[in-house]
């Protein structure tokens, strides 16, 4: 069987880019179960509650929904367990420093096969405030007008 190459997005946190400012990105490693593997090879995943603490010197995704393996049997893994991150010493101890600064939490982004294994991308990011999302909506909104009105005016439409 060759070896599987590339990257392959199980599941991404589109929610998390709108409220969070991202200030820094990490890939990780996932201690996983084989059911979970398996469970994650079929596209199932939620990180729509996801978050990762740092305890101990040691970094841990919770709240990583993987539903049970459909042909699992007494081995089935725990949908909502807590999850060791695999990262380099040194990165443990930015993102200690780092989160121990005010406001400043990890966000899983998204999680993805690289290579055959499973990583997750870990953010550093910043809880936005209400405005700060209506400005960036508003900014997106006057981006898609531009580009609505450059494109007009290229098909010699001018209105």
């Amino acid at each position: 069987m060759p070896k599987e190459t590339g990257r392959k997005v199980i599941v991404s946190n589109r929610r998390a880019r709108h409220d969070y400012s991202i200030i820094d990105t990490y890939e990780a490693g996932v201690v996983l179960v084989g059911t979970e593997v398996k469970s994650l090879r079929a596209g199932k995943a939620s990180l729509a509650d996801a978050y990762a603490s740092v305890d101990d010197g040691e970094v841990f995704l919770r709240g990583l929904h993987i539903p049970e393996y459909a042909q699992g049997t007494w081995t089935n893994h725990e949908p909502r367990r807590t999850r060791k991150l695999l990262l380099h010493r040194g990165e443990i101890e930015k993102l200690i420093g780092k989160t121990k600064e005010s406001g400043l939490s990890l966000v899983p982004l998204s999680m993805y096969f690289k290579d055959g294994k499973v990583k997750v991308e870990l953010a550093l990011a910043r809880g936005k405030k209400a405005y700060d999302k209506r400005q960036a909506i508003a900014k997106r909104d006057a981006q898609r007008e531009m580009a609505k009105a450059m494109g007009r005016a290229a098909k010699g439409k001018y209105r």
